[in-house]
């Protein structure tokens, strides 16, 4: 009952827990323990819920059939702009800890939990999901477990950092523009951000209310399916939310690549790539016979319709805050949001109307094929604090520029699996694309690669 489950999988801990192998109570014990001892250096958590981890595993280890939970015994995490009952819901910020703690959990949560998993947490995060890097000024940047120097990705770090450290084998994070599959890229994890709509965002700080996402992080794409299967089913809380019934990928994963077509994206999607993403995605490739490339029209422009609406909604979302409490904000989320708010009209409008028309330039795509490779991240991940890199022989800032292949993709909602490839010395993911609501091709083709051993969650040599 004492056997170290730091490095086992979701999958793995719910069977040992349900067979009785394993106790619920020793798994989050032994998560704790870890939290404490590496916490210290990953600086992925904010707050640890012990006393209601310990409770929750007791009723567990008590209940009479732990096979009806697919996720018995495991513990999770989650990104602070979760609401978590009794805790206040910061979304990385300074302003936010003024409020009244939340007083119940977000749906997420509570889905998750009752399939039989374990909040432990919540997790650092860049302020109001506005970063790609991981580095709050506030608690201060959450690190890569595979080099403490180095960025962890945001603006769902803690996500990444907690998950590719051991600390969890399940977080969840969100994404707007790319903050699950970046920090999944720069440590070297499993993320899946799903169709636009197909998971609810109640109970959750928004962002850009047309852009957002949540979604799981894990250490193996069967992980993956099994949290995103807990935590499908419609939600009138969330208008976005669809009403479609839960589809279980699950019971799906065996089939693999059989009767997938997949291409590689390019031309934009390869242009400024370093040369260990575009190594990632021809490994990848070559592994499914993937030899077709294609070119996705106009996603350039689409970067640049992203940052519009995401600058436009985010501004007059915080507009208040801004007024009253400038000082309190991180000085480069303040700006980009000042600079948003004062985006003309007209240019937004632009931006929706080549937003649809975008859309329709894209989805036919998947007439032809199931699924499109493209790197998730521009290279792997920089050293804390590193401001420039050299894109296509361009000096370019770091913080937006990391995200140049995931904004294209999040602006009309696809659903993508980031798989990483566990390179020397640091690992780099690759974006697995499928049409809406076909997150089943995505993480079959996910679960197909981590068989092959081309897709891998590497262990990182941090000690306690």
């Amino acid at each position: 009952m004492a056997r170290d489950t730091g490095w086992s999988t979701a999958a793995e801990i719910a069977e040992g827990v349900s067979s009785g192998a394993l106790s619920a109570a020793s798994v989050i014990d032994a998560a704790l323990a870890r939290i404490e001892a590496l916490n210290p250096k990953l600086n992925a958590f904010t707050a640890v819920r012990a006393d209601r981890a310990r409770a929750r595993a007791r009723a567990i280890d008590a209940a009479g059939d732990r096979r009806q939970m697919p996720l018995a015994g495991v513990p999770f995490a989650v990104k602070n702009l979760f609401d978590i009952d009794g805790v206040v819901t910061v979304a990385g910020s300074k302003i936010n800890r003024s409020h009244p703690p939340a007083a119940r959990d977000a749906p997420l949560i509570a889905r998750l939990e009752a399939a039989g998993a374990v909040l432990v947490g919540a997790l650092n995060m860049g302020e109001y999901a506005y970063d790609f890097t991981g580095e709050n000024v506030h608690e201060g940047p959450s690190r890569n477990p595979h080099d403490l120097n180095r960025m962890s990705g945001g603006s769902s770090g803690g996500s990444g950092s907690a998950v590719g450290g051991g600390l969890v084998p399940l977080a969840l994070g969100s994404d707007t523009n790319g903050s699950i599959r970046v920090p999944s890229s720069f440590c070297g994890i499993f993320g899946l951000k799903p169709t636009y709509g197909r998971l609810t965002r109640a109970g959750t700080f928004p962002f850009v209310a047309s852009l957002d996402h949540l979604g799981p992080f894990a250490r193996s794409a069967r992980d993956l399916a099994l949290s995103y299967d807990a935590m499908q089913g419609p939600d009138a809380a969330d208008p976005a939310c669809t009403d479609r019934a839960p589809e279980p990928v699950t019971p799906l994963l065996g089939r693999g690549q059989d009767g997938l077509r997949v291409a590689v994206a390019g031309g934009y999607f390869r242009k400024g790539a370093f040369p260990e993403a575009l190594e990632a995605v021809a490994g990848v490739a070559r592994a499914l016979n993937a030899s077709d490339e294609i070119d996705i029209p106009e996603a350039a422009r689409a970067r640049a319709a992203a940052y519009v609406i995401t600058a436009t909604e985010g501004a007059a979302l915080h507009l208040d805050r801004l007024r009253s409490q400038a000082r309190d904000f991180d000085p480069a989320v303040r700006d980009r949001l000042i600079a948003g708010a004062m985006v003309p009209a007209a240019l937004v409008a632009k931006a929706q109307i080549f937003r649809r028309w975008y859309r329709t330039q894209v989805l036919p795509l998947f007439d032809r094929y199931d699924a499109i490779l493209a790197p998730a991240t521009p290279c792997t991940a920089p050293e804390i604090g590193q401001q420039t890199f050299v894109l296509d022989g361009v000096e370019m800032p770091v913080r937006p520029n990391v995200g140049i292949y995931t904004q294209p993709i999040s602006f009309v909602g696809l659903p993508v699996a980031a798989v990483p490839v566990p390179l020397t010395p640091l690992p780099v993911a690759v974006q697995v694309i499928a049409a809406p609501w076909r997150e089943d091709v995505a993480l079959r083709i996910a679960h197909a690669l981590e068989q092959m051993g081309v897709a891998a969650a590497p262990r990182p040599a941090l000690a306690a």
